[in-house]
């Protein structure tokens, strides 16, 4: 069922604990499945004559035999980051690569270098290597062992050992080439509904991205408003003698409703906001992945239609069409099986995200 509807509809026989939803829902691979941990963290500001940037601590602890080592340390900018979703995206077309945030800060919520930028991208990293970590198929990408193995200077002197530039661009012309040919002729219904969902999903997701923005932006005025109004109420308490202890009251409860909003809004901001944005960023990646995935059945149709127009050359062009029927196959497979695992985790983002929302709401009016 694709319809969007399930994404934050509960069962009647679900608790009504909050607590008691998130614990209905669980992962397939449970942490003690697991054999490769990661943790990004430690930023530090480097600055030269040309540039200033952060670098991050990448720990990796890992049971797995193909390792050398149980156990590795690296430091890695974000430059470094956007090498390895990019090795991804080359090497599984088809496959959903996790998002990276994005280089410069979104919507002016804070300064570029900030403790709360540096930290809110350290966060954002942190899962992104994770959920490459836990994915059936990227995990085991040896790019991605590289980059959480290597020393600076052997990832510098790997990156240089990629495709040179004809190849690069041999690559862009085919993709141009193919959006140019327009819509496939012989897709399969299901990447039709995918792409149907997909538009759906953006917009409702950047809909509650918005609504979410607006909710925090007035929180945020209210608790400003809130820290003018104590003050002046305890001064305003030594001129009144006889409702003095009144108004000292009345300003220690705006202080406390101050806190609780304090909370309330960190609690947007570390929860609700990063995943509606990564979300976003996701549902841009998705329609990355449908047209790579259209690029290569475009690349069969075309050669199909070749065929049936050439009378000489049919045995090249059947071997040329053999091994691009093989390639759409293995294309389509990656793709119906990572949509699958990327809807569960998806509504279990939802589900679990919102719950706390609820949950911290409950927690807030109670204050």
């Amino acid at each position: 069922d694709t319809s969007l509807t399930e994404v934050n509809s509960f069962s009647p026989s679900v608790p009504i604990s909050p607590s008691s939803m998130i614990n209905q829902y669980k992962f397939e691979d449970g942490p003690e499945l697991r054999d490769l941990f990661i943790t990004v963290d430690d930023p530090e500001s480097h600055i030269t004559a040309i540039e200033t940037f952060i670098t991050y601590r990448v720990v990796t602890k890992t049971t797995r035999g193909e390792f050398d080592s149980s156990e590795y340390e690296v430091r890695r900018r974000y430059q470094d980051f956007l090498w390895l979703k990019s090795k991804l995206e080359e090497a599984h077309p088809t496959l959903i690569i996790p998002p990276l945030p994005e280089k410069f800060i979104m919507k002016g919520m804070v300064e570029r270098f900030s403790d709360e930028f540096i930290e809110t991208r350290r966060k954002a990293l942190h899962k992104f290597l994770n959920r490459i970590a836990d994915h059936p198929t990227l995990t085991f990408n040896d790019d991605f062992k590289i980059f959480l193995t290597a020393q600076a200077w052997e990832l510098s002197s790997h990156k240089k050992q990629g495709p040179g530039l004809l190849s690069r661009m041999g690559q862009t012309v085919r993709a141009v080439a193919s959006s140019v040919r327009g819509t496939v002729k012989n897709r399969p219904e299901m990447f039709t509904e995918m792409n149907n969902y997909m538009e759906t999903f953006s917009q409702k997701i950047n809909l509650l991205d918005k609504i979410a923005h607006r909710i925090y932006k007035e929180e945020r005025d209210y608790c400003n408003e809130m820290k003018e109004y104590g003050p002046i109420h305890t001064l305003w308490s030594a001129s009144e003698e006889a409702i003095g202890d009144s108004l000292k009251g009345l300003a220690g409860c705006i202080d406390r409703c101050c806190r609780a909003t304090e909370r309330r809004m960190a609690g947007l901001s570390e929860h609700l906001l990063p995943m509606l944005h990564e979300y976003i960023l996701y549902s841009e990646i998705l329609v990355g992945v449908l047209k790579r995935r259209d690029q290569i059945q475009g690349e069969l149709d075309s050669k199909v239609d070749a065929l049936a127009n050439k009378k000489t050359e049919k045995d090249l062009f059947s071997e040329e069409i053999g091994k691009l029927e093989d390639k759409v196959e293995r294309a389509n497979n990656a793709l119906k099986a990572d949509w699958d695992r990327w809807k569960q985790n998806m509504q279990w983002d939802m589900r679990s995200t919102f719950t706390n929302v609820a949950e911290n709401n409950l927690h807030y009016y109670e204050e």
